[in-house]
């Protein structure tokens, strides 16, 4: 395999002709030929071969040629020589999604667009880049009407062929839990096109996943899916304090601190509306008739987490946000990595419920002093290796993870949850834009990568 860029330019000639710069020419080997075998996704033809005379690397492409394998765009752009002197254009990258709400022609994902955007801005001069959704797909045909992106930054519809790899970007758990969703992902597998981040993970799914991991066990707290009281009533007498977690929830809703002293009973903090609400009882079986009262037999969805005496600012606990990436040699890598100190009398860190976002070196620096590079470097290798253990014990393809690191007093390192579709709040600290940056161009060089668009012998 060998890979080229080149600029892909239209001409208006009706026939099946690739006109070829005579440097590119040169670079394909394709001197002196009169035919080419040229792919885009799935589509393959066979067209003649005419030479161009102009310096560096340019392909000019007739009307016949674009139409027959849907070429959706000129500009910058790889070229793939395989062994048998095929040669692919692209990638051609989707990113799935679905409608947003509300949707116009400006914001088609919805809240979603300006992600897509950007993730399709980073790698426009090494990939076709689109956004689809599943209505989008026409199986029988095996093409894809994507939106594309103008260099003005306004989406046109473009007809294309299946794409060489998927980014899953759909939402909500409720939009890929659909019988449409699981067959669509399915598809995607038979057909051998790589489609990373398959689902959102549930709290419990990733405790399951490493429950037999020894590497991983050592950096997990003590947690029980659907615990029974007297599996809680134990856990608090051996621990002290628990998070009690819905297993599908997200930021921060549902969360509560459960806390037990011998001398003066227990306590329970949660966050109602806009306030944080402490409460005290002096017995336990009043503590759970309180949340049975509140929550009733969603219960049973609930987990329950050993509390973690964590490094704190001013009286308030940290944690840390660690937005992993697959990267063009298929290393987890972290991107960036945000430190949240939680609001006073918060149960979680959550900006929203008035937790602050810092930098991790801002962070450590006030807890661990001197320490606090070492600390960091430390948490470092702990994500990556349980991003890899993660990885291990799953059976889909991953790309990206975010995992929630706590660091205790002693800089023992905890994880309390991993996301397989992060949200990327941390990137919005002015100290890390160019981590966000890092981010999207980790996604393009993991599609690459997927796609086997790379040089050498890969």
């Amino acid at each position: 395999m060998s890979l080229t860029t080149c600029n892909v330019h239209f001409s208006q000639q009706t026939d099946r002709v690739v006109y070829l710069s005579s440097p590119l020419l040169k670079e394909l080997k394709l001197s002196g030929k009169k035919t080419m075998l040229l792919k885009l996704g799935r589509e393959v033809i066979t067209a003649a071969i005419r030479p161009v005379k102009r310096q560096g690397n340019h392909l000019y492409l007739s009307a016949g040629v674009r139409q027959s394998i849907k070429v959706p765009k000129t500009g910058n752009i790889y070229l793939l020589q395989s062994e048998n002197n095929e040669i692919q254009l692209g990638p051609l990258v989707g990113i799935l999604s679905d409608i947003g709400s509300p949707s116009s022609d400006s914001a088609p994902f919805g809240a979603r667009t300006g992600f897509i955007k950007q993730v399709i801005r980073s790698g426009e001069r090494k990939a076709y880049l689109f956004g689809f959704t599943p209505n989008d797909i026409n199986w029988q045909q095996e093409t894809v009407n994507g939106y594309f992106l103008t260099a003005q930054g306004n989406w046109y519809r473009k007809t294309v062929p299946l794409p060489d790899v998927v980014y899953n970007r759909l939402p909500s758990r409720k939009a890929e839990t659909s019988t449409m969703i699981n067959s669509l992902r399915e598809r995607f597998v038979r057909k051998k096109i790589p489609f990373f981040n398959w689902s959102f993970f549930n709290k419990s799914d990733v405790y399951k996943l490493l429950d037999k991991d020894p590497e991983a066990l050592q950096h997990l707290p003590e947690s029980v899916s659907g615990p029974t009281p007297e599996k809680i009533k134990e856990m608090l007498e051996e621990h002290h304090f628990l998070y009690f977690k819905p297993t599908a929830g997200s930021l921060g809703i549902g969360i509560y601190r459960l806390t037990y002293h011998p001398k003066r009973g227990y306590f329970a903090r949660y966050r109602k509306g806009n306030q944080n609400v402490l409460l005290r009882f002096t017995n336990f079986q009043s503590m759970i008739r309180m949340l049975h009262a509140r929550h009733g037999s969603s219960l049973n969805n609930y987990v329950v987490q050993q509390g973690i005496r964590l490094a704190e600012i001013d009286g308030c606990p940290l944690d840390f946000r660690f937005h992993m990436h697959k990267n063009g040699q298929n290393e987890w890598v972290p991107a960036g990595i945000g430190a949240k100190k939680a609001g006073r009398g918060s149960v979680t860190t959550h900006v929203k419920n008035g937790g602050s976002l810092m930098t991790p070196q801002q962070a450590l620096s006030r807890t661990f002093g001197s320490e606090a590079a070492d600390v960091l470097d430390k948490a470092k290798q702990v994500a990556i290796n349980l991003s890899e253990a993660i990885e291990r014990n799953y059976p889909h393809r991953l790309g990206e993870l975010g995992l929630d690191i706590g660091i205790d007093k002693n800089s023992e390192i905890w994880m309390f949850e991993a996301n397989a579709k992060p949200g990327r709040s941390i990137f919005k600290h002015p100290s890390l834009k160019s981590e966000g940056r890092a981010s999207l161009d980790y996604i393009i060089e993991h599609c690459l990568y997927l796609s086997k668009f790379q040089g050498g012998d890969s």
